[in-house]
C-alpha cells in the first residue's frame, strides 16, 4: 500500500523530500507541499498500530483488528455445519467454566449443561432436518470494548430445503459478549432473537 501511494505521488509531483521532486505541469510548489504533508500525515496515522482504535481506550489498531479477526473466524468455523458435530462445535464457543448467560425465546439460560441442552435439542429435532443448510452472515459487527472483551453483533439467514423438498430460510440477530481466556475468546453472555419473517 504504501508503495502505491507512493507511486501515485511521484505521478501527481508529489514526491516527498530526499525522492523524485518533478512537478506535474499546474502544480504549484505550495499546492505541493500541502499534498505531500497531507499524504505523509495519513499514511503514517494509517500504520500507527501503537495508537487507540477510537473506538475504545486501552485498545490498539492492531489488538482490535486481530480479535475481530480471531472472533470472526470462530463464529463462521463453529456454524460451518459440513463440519462434523456441530452440537459440540457450536459448544465451543462458549466459555468452559464459569456463569453463561444466554436469552432466547424469552427464556434465559444460565449454565453450560442447560446451554448444551438447548444445543443439542434444536439440532436433534431442526438441525439435522435441514437439508443442504449453510450459514450467510448478513451482518456481523464487532466492538472491542478492552484488549480482553469484545461484543459482536450479528444477523444470519440459513437457507434450506426441509424434509419434504421445499425451500425455506430460518434467521434472526445475534449479540453476544466475548471475553479472552488463554488465547481464546470464548462468549460468556448472549442474546438472540428470530426474524420470524425469514421465510
Amino acid at each position: 500500500m504504501i508503495a502505491a501511494l507512493a507511486g501515485l505521488a511521484g505521478l501527481a509531483g508529489l514526491a516527498a523530500p530526499g525522492c523524485s521532486s518533478g512537478s506535474a505541469p499546474g502544480v504549484t510548489a505550495l499546492q505541493r507541499i500541502a499534498a505531500q504533508r497531507a499524504i505523509r500525515t495519513e499514511v503514517e496515522a494509517a500504520y500507527d498500530f501503537t495508537r487507540s482504535s477510537g473506538s475504545a481506550p486501552g485498545v490498539t489498531a492492531i489488538q482490535r483488528i486481530a480479535a475481530q479477526r480471531a472472533i470472526r473466524t470462530e463464529v463462521e468455523t463453529a456454524y460451518d455445519f459440513t463440519r462434523p458435530d456441530v452440537p459440540g462445535n457450536l459448544m465451543a464457543l462458549y466459555a468452559p467454566t464459569g456463569p453463561i448467560l444466554s436469552a432466547s425465546g424469552g427464556r434465559i439460560t444460565t449454565s453450560r449443561d442447560s446451554l448444551r441442552a438447548g444445543i443439542q435439542a434444536f439440532w436433534t429435532n431442526v438441525g439435522q432436518n435441514m437439508r443442504d443448510a449453510h450459514v450467510e452472515w448478513t451482518a456481523m459487527h464487532i466492538d472491542v470494548l478492552a484488549p480482553g472483551v469484545a461484543v459482536m453483533t450479528a444477523t444470519y439467514r440459513i437457507p434450506h430445503r426441509q424434509p419434504s423438498g421445499l425451500p425455506h430460510v430460518i434467521g434472526g440477530a445475534w449479540t453476544a459478549v466475548f471475553v479472552l481466556r488463554g488465547g481464546h475468546w470464548y462468549i460468556v453472555d448472549e442474546h438472540l432473537s428470530d426474524n420470524p419473517f425469514a421465510s
